[in-house]
């Protein structure tokens, strides 16, 4: 008798499954299949259908419209990214909300900081518009909602010492009432970034028309704030050229993903973007062309843009290796070479990766230019904000191979050892040094240097004060570098080579680094690490390609920098999944990283 029923059942789901096809729901995109929050946790795919509760009676709860709409009340993090770091509690049930009728309210900011939140509010309701696709149409039904902002401190600095903690809390009285406190107006950015996350719409057909509807999580209690200080991106701009909208939709997914950092790789070997307008034969020189150029107020402007959303931007002028392309111009002016080996054949005798280019340390007149360019720099920097001096792969054959170099060492009564170059090495760096602190008027600016010869824990001390210099690692993973650093005092950020270069399997012998490699990558707790970044270089990128060499990737690597998490990826997979959908309809071209029926039936594929 038993077989016989389960028979039944299942020639009847075949065809209710069956009449979904025939009546026209499946074409509607709305109404083929609900989803219920299983006794699992995980959002469960079932037949949208009046007899659906006789095969799916697993809970009282109506199944929902939408996957998305599931996704805000399954789990203990709902659809959030990256996961909260202290408290979450958030309510299994949705309200429906009238996005054209929510209202916010400033407490306590002032001037610039009151500014701030306000456009912020703006991006906010541009972000959950998004979610409904171009042909959003206006929704009017639903409860008025009032979200309440209020932070302690107006104080508009983006620093190392930002506090960017918040607690935001939902609660329905009569019409839906948000609670954001903040210490600072940054705070209150992430935290209505999460509320974003806590608010999707879905369609639904009524006299052949279809609608959007919004709905909110009914309840929620969320204390929140990052694990490390630095979350940051690399862009290269000098391989291949990036236009400012295509950074900016960087920092776009940046913002949303809670990174904190650009790290703006303007120029290498290559070539030389950034316009100086002390020193124009730099991008003259060295730029693609005339249109492949960032202007000072380019900058500014990104500067400007990337704030508004939380982000600081450091640039890097990588020196004295990697500049070539640029520099060429300085004979002709009677300034001497300026850099030396630049465009040098064969290549692999005098440079890392072509085009070859060293900047020449025993010529004065390339400090000099140097300074120019930093006045440049300085002019439209934030006050304090770190500078990147670059400092990574210098080739010593390049110098060795350069006669006006060898004849000064022999002068000096030196000789052509490793030693010898590493203190010329050194040299350039203390000069560099003093014209960067010239134009910023102090002493005390931080400075970032790529991991190096340089930098060596057995040598490191005799040439780079740890009071000055933050040393940005990019080894393997299992290289004990940032460990010893980090003993003998310096402050480092982490770059993990076979885990966060985004670049890697698209060239040569490197692997790629899927979105879970990318997760899994846990970094040195201590104070002195200050965080971590994604490198995007450039070599195989550029405006049609990048978003979806670097997202939802870079998300990944922002949850473990904002949360550490100690769950495993299938425990964030099906957040991770939301969230790249999150990205796309927000305007990045996301890489695929599911096929759609894991994304739909969550942790079938784990």
């Amino acid at each position: 008798m038993q077989k016989i029923c389960d028979k039944m059942k299942t020639i009847l789901l075949l065809l209710q499954v069956f009449l979904l096809f025939v009546d026209g729901s499946y074409n509607d995109g709305t109404k083929q299949w609900s989803w219920i929050c299983n006794t699992s946790r995980k959002c469960e795919k079932v037949p949208n259908a009046p007899v659906h509760k006789y095969f799916y009676n697993r809970q009282e709860k109506e199944p929902l419209y939408s996957l998305e709409a599931c996704r805000l009340i399954c789990g203990q993090y709902g659809a959030l990214w990256p996961r909260p770091t202290k408290d979450v509690d958030l309510s299994q049930d949705l309200i429906n909300i009238n996005p054209s009728s929510i209202s916010f309210q400033m407490l306590n900011a002032i001037d610039e900081a009151r500014d701030f939140l306000i456009e912020n509010t703006q991006l906010f309701l541009k972000n959950i518009f998004l979610e409904c696709g171009k042909n959003c149409s206006a929704v009017n039904n639903g409860l008025d909602a009032t979200v309440f902002i209020s932070i302690s401190n107006s104080n508009m600095d983006l620093n190392w010492s930002t506090n960017e903690s918040y607690s935001l809390e939902i609660s329905k009285a009569g019409g839906v009432y948000v609670t954001i406190t903040a210490p600072s107006a940054f705070g209150a950015r992430h935290a209505l970034e999460t509320l974003s996350q806590l608010i999707t719409s879905y369609k639904i057909q009524e006299n052949g028309i279809i609608h959007h509807q919004f709905v909110i999580v009914s309840k929620a209690v969320i204390k929140d704030k990052p694990q490390y200080p630095y979350r940051g991106l690399l862009l290269d701009t000098a391989r291949n050229f990036l236009s400012v909208h295509t950074i900016k939709r960087q920092i776009n997914a940046m913002a949303s993903s809670k990174l904190n950092v650009l790290h703006w790789h303007i120029t290498d070997s290559q070539s030389f973007p950034l316009e100086s307008v002390r020193v124009p034969q730099l991008s003259k020189y060295g730029s693609y062309s005339s249109k492949n150029t960032y202007s000072l107020s380019d900058v500014s402007d990104i500067i400007r843009y990337a704030k508004l959303r939380g982000i600081r931007v450091i640039l890097e002028i990588d020196a004295p290796s990697h500049s070539g392309n640029g520099w060429q111009w300085g004979r002709e002016a009677g300034l001497g070479d300026l850099a030396v080996c630049v465009n040098q054949e064969p290549w692999r005798s005098y440079c890392i990766q072509p085009p070859c280019g060293q900047l020449n340390p025993i010529n004065s007149n390339v400090y000099s230019v140097l300074g120019d360019l930093y006045s440049d720099i300085v002019d439209i920097l934030p006050k304090g904000e770190t500078f990147h001096m670059g400092g990574d792969e210098v080739f010593i054959p390049c110098w060795n191979s350069t006669l006006e170099i060898v004849n000064y060492l022999d002068s000096q009564g030196q000789d052509r050892s490793h030693e010898s170059f590493l203190a010329l090495w050194s040299y350039f760096q203390q000069e560099a040094l003093k014209k960067f602190d010239s134009k910023v008027g102090n002493e005390n600016t931080p400075i970032v240097l790529w991991s190096s010869a340089l930098t060596e824990p057995e040598i490191i001390e005799k040439y780079l004060s740890k009071n000055r210099y933050i040393i940005e690692t990019w080894v393997p993973s299992d290289n004990d570098l940032p460990t010893k650093l980090v003993e003998r005092g310096y402050n480092i950020i982490v770059a993990t080579k076979d885990a966060w270069y985004l670049d890697h399997g698209f060239w040569g012998t490197t692997e790629y680094h899927n979105w879970r490699k990318v997760y899994q990558n846990r970094i040195l707790n201590s104070p002195s690490v200050l965080g971590g970044e994604a490198c995007m270089w450039g070599e195989y990128v550029d405006d049609t390609s990048i978003d979806s060499k670097v997202w939802p990737r870079a998300a990944a690597m922002a949850e473990r920098l904002w949360s550490d998490p100690s769950s495993s990826t299938s425990a964030a997979e099906a957040r991770f999944y939301r969230h790249r959908e999150r990205l796309v309809a927000r305007g990045i071209q996301a890489d695929a990283v599911t096929p759609r029926w894991c994304y739909q039936n969550e942790g079938m594929c784990s």
